[in-house]
């Protein structure tokens, strides 16, 4: 079962068919005895009505019993009369066990079931009443044995007995409609419950749905949708509500404190790299101390660009970077990064490639942005890309979207770090900042990530240790890929 909805439905009918079955079992138990006893009553009218009228027979005609054509003895005509209305078996002995007399359905049974209605009265009788199998290709018989004292010496016992199956929808019947019933029961229930459980799962459903739109981190401001009524899933929402308004005042101050704090440390690292640019040109400066105004220098620039990106990244985080999108040619982008890429490549010996299509590749984008992106892309792939080696930028128009492909022949990316390269600050190697490793303020890829985005397209990275890395950009074509940041 995938959703909750077709495990309610399953366990919904499931417990419905249980109880069918129970309330079905305790039907069928208690019409089983209700229908016996009925019978047995029925079959103890009957027997007193047989030797009932025996009796008085008895005592108005000395002989009961008379010859037949034959010479058999058989009971007297005029009496057997009153037995031909019987609608069950009743059979009639002498003392001796000697068949008398048989009713119109008992004469109608083959013959081996009258013999095992006679062996049910030979003397000794085994019992006076029960239950009897007579012929396998009929239903059980129940039973009951009269004996008839005041015909003595000529009748001995009157047997009576119905099949089991007599009574008026019987348990046979009941059980027939039962499992006619419980197919289409079921089916009823599985319709109803699956209605049943989509009904109650519909605000659960719409919830879903907002919580998928805000669980892009940059919706913080949406709320769910609030049932009316008073059940679990209002509470559900209001509490997921406020849980979000928290969430959003959190990360507005977060935003606002990055931003505030990337603006207010611009001025004074602009005024730190002017008094240094300032005293590296004095003349007077002494060349001792050349080197760590060179070093300072360095990083004071390093700093300026980390303050640049945060400062950019918190406002996009607030949705106010907007793109501003104009037509452009992707492949002037992408000549001019591999340009860039040349010169950075060049003291490394690195070997620069590109591909692209012949027929322009025209893309609403942001210019800026997107050349910031693309030379991030390159710059990593220089970065951690050995001596001697190769970066290819490769440009692709397959009509719905355009590829960009950023591949080196670097030392790769470990498999466990491939979930977390795209994250704020996140380095797979600490030791990456030591003297004469390659450094970098964490954020480049971020970014790379965030402007694709932007775009309405993704960024995807592969990667094998010792084999390099593929960075691929895909951007879908139409004016509604944009997406502005934050929205």
């Amino acid at each position: 079962m995938t959703t909750l909805r077709q495990r309610l439905t399953f366990w919904y009918t499931g417990a419905l068919g249980a109880t069918i079955l129970v309330f079905g079992a305790s039907l069928y138990l208690d019409r089983r005895v209700s229908s016996l006893r009925e019978i047995d009553q029925r079959l103890s009218l009957e027997a007193e009505l047989s030797a009932g009228w025996l009796t008085e027979s008895r005592r108005v005609v000395e002989r009961l019993i008379v010859p037949d054509p034959l010479g058999i003895p058989t009971l007297d005509p005029a009496i057997a009369a009153y037995f031909e209305a019987f609608r069950d078996y009743l059979v009639i002995v002498s003392p001796t066990g000697q068949l008398l007399f048989l009713s119109v359905q008992a004469r109608a049974l083959p013959p081996a079931a009258i013999d095992s209605l006679l062996a049910l009265v030979q003397p000794p009788v085994p019992s006076f009443e029960g239950t009897a199998t007579i012929s396998p290709q009929l239903p059980a018989v129940r039973y009951l044995i009269q004996p008839v004292p005041a015909a003595a010496g000529q009748i001995g016992v009157v047997l009576v007995a119905a099949a089991t199956n007599s009574v008026l929808f019987g348990p046979s019947a009941l059980l027939r409609s039962m499992v006619v019933s419980l197919p289409i029961l079921l089916l009823g229930s599985i319709l109803l419950g699956f209605w049943l459980a989509g009904t109650a799962l519909k605000p659960l459903d719409a919830m879903v749905a907002e919580l998928e739109a805000i669980a892009d981190g940059r919706s913080l401001h949406r709320r769910l949708p609030v049932p009316a009524g008073a059940d679990e899933t209002r509470r559900l929402a209001l509490a997921a509500n406020r849980t979000f308004g928290r969430l959003e005042d959190s990360f507005s101050a977060l935003y606002r404190f990055t931003a505030d704090a990337s603006h207010e440390l611009k001025t004074p690292l602009m005024v730190l790299r002017a008094g240094v640019e300032r005293t590296l040109t004095n003349p007077k400066t002494p060349p001792e101390n050349l080197e760590a105004l060179d070093a300072s220098l360095a990083e004071i620039n390093r700093m300026s660009e980390l303050v640049e990106n945060l400062l950019m990244l918190a406002r996009a985080d607030e949705g106010r970077a907007p793109l501003v999108v104009t037509e452009c040619d992707l492949r002037d982008l992408l000549a001019e990064a591999a340009d860039t890429a040349g010169i950075l490549a060049e003291d490394k010996g690195i070997t620069v490639t590109t591909t692209m299509p012949e027929q322009p590749v025209h893309l609403p984008v942001d210019r800026a942005r997107f050349s910031q992106m693309l030379l991030n892309l390159v710059t990593n792939a220089i970065k951690y890309t050995p001596e001697a080696g190769e970066v290819l930028l490769e440009l692709a128009d397959a009509g719905d979207d355009v590829t960009i492909l950023v591949r080196d022949t670097g030392r790769g990316i470990a498999p466990g770090d491939l979930p977390h390269i795209f994250d704020r600050f996140w380095r797979s190697d600490p030791a990456r900042s030591r003297v004469g490793q390659p450094t970098g303020t964490g954020l480049g890829l971020a970014i790379t990530k965030w402007i694709a985005e932007a775009h309405g397209g993704e960024i995807t990275v592969q990667s094998r240790p010792g084999r390099g890395s593929i960075f691929t950009v895909r951007l879908p074509r139409g004016t509604e890929r944009i997406v502005e940041s934050g929205e």
